[in-house]
């Protein structure tokens, strides 16, 4: 187990509060819910009584109004256990974030009315043609009097079939493109035209809940704009630099488990008469996975300070984001092999690290599209 310093007393009693739930709550149940790819409602309700949806809703809305410091040790701790658990209750905070930081004060308040109580809102920018290509969307929003009629099919929703309010992002003038042709919208589930399409059958994440929305001729009032029409695209890029260091701690939350569960095997596990870890092979293994999960956990620590400062680095974020996702698939794979056979199978708990870890490669943006951000970026200074 990972010796945490410098933490403040706050920080320290978050940590163990979220640990003592996942390890009694939600632990011994994760190979059954994992097989059968959900997780009891009881113990989502749970981790909304904690305050685990809402961690970034300013306290003066009845939020937890936690620091992206605070955020991402909770995360870390969620993700140790499981990391689909981490997505369900952190993706909230994903789908708050543009109305926190773009909408209006009657907005901020209508939306922290809905999610605090126990409310989910996801975030819906992905469908089936437009998945690191954004602006390839295909959902529109078009005026009529003081109303938008939105059209279109978001897929790889997290929490989908769990909102009770949306974040929909469609083009109000295809023509204009992202330079002011797309927008975002606070769109109610229970609105007539809002339905929960198929749900993914996901190799891994399968604590968590990921389906199509559909939008068919959905009435939505002017008031629900969020931020100014044609900015959307700003907007959702605006939230992602926020929240992919935060979903990096996950990352690394999946890589200390690893490195605890591979110390245990290697001391229990005899081979030709002695303890797996008497093998420097082994040893240097696990070396690796510490050496690169301290570089991951400093780096997410790092975005973490620069978000509190008001600091909003794209490049920093893709930077984390694609670094600890990289390590976390490095590390589980490794993980695998020190475990051998065992690891391999769903009676020890390697092989669902390993495919849980995958996801953190592909969403929020693939990690090839974060070096296409650092690199443009970069050259951007030249």
């Amino acid at each position: 187990m990972h010796n945490y310093f410098l933490l403040s007393d706050t920080e320290k009693d978050l940590q163990m509060m979220v640990r003592e739930f996942m390890e009694k709550e939600v632990a011994p149940g994760l190979g059954e819910y994992d097989e059968k790819s959900y997780i009891p409602d009881e113990i989502v309700q749970m981790g909304i009584d904690m305050g685990l949806h809402c961690m970034n809703i300013p306290a003066e809305y009845g939020g937890m109004g936690l620091t992206a410091r605070e955020m991402s040790i909770i995360r870390e701790e969620i993700g140790k256990v499981d990391a689909g658990f981490s997505v369900t209750m952190g993706n909230n905070c994903l789908g708050v974030t543009p109305t926190m930081i773009f909408g209006t004060e009657e907005q901020k308040k209508y939306v922290a009315d809905i999610v605090v109580p126990g409310g989910f809102n996801p975030f819906c920018l992905t469908e089936p043609q437009a998945g690191s290509d954004a602006t390839a969307i295909r959902t529109t929003a078009k005026k009529d009097g003081d109303d938008y009629i939105i059209n279109g099919r978001k897929c790889f929703i997290t929490n989908g079939d769990r909102g009770d309010i949306y974040i929909v992002f469609a083009y109000t003038d295809k023509e204009k493109g992202i330079n002011g042709g797309m927008s975002a919208f606070l769109v109610e589930r229970n609105l007539p035209g809002v339905s929960v399409g198929k749900h993914e059958n996901k190799m891994g994440l399968r604590t968590n809940s990921t389906c199509d929305v559909i939008f068919e001729d959905v009435r939505v009032p002017k008031r629900n704009l969020v931020g100014e029409e044609g900015k959307g695209y700003q907007i959702a890029m605006k939230t992602l630099e926020r929240s992919r260091p935060l979903g990096s701690a996950t990352s690394v939350g999946i890589c200390q488990s690893v490195i605890d569960l591979c110390i245990k095997y290697a001391n229990d596990r005899v081979v030709f008469g002695k303890p797996l870890a008497a093998k420097q092979a082994i040893k240097f293994m696990v070396a690796d996975m510490e050496i690169q999960t301290q570089a991951a956990r400093q780096m997410v620590m790092y975005a973490s300070d620069l978000i509190d400062h008001g600091i909003y680095d794209g490049t920093t974020g893709s930077c984390v984001k694609a670094f600890c996702s990289d390590t976390a698939m490095k590390v589980t794979t490794d993980g695998v092999q020190i475990f051998g056979g065992y690891g391999y199978s769903k009676e020890y708990p390697m092989e669902k690290k390993m495919r849980d870890a995958k996801l953190f490669q592909i969403f929020e943006g693939t990690n090839q599209i974060q070096r296409v951000v650092i690199s443009g970026n970069l050259f951007k200074r030249s």
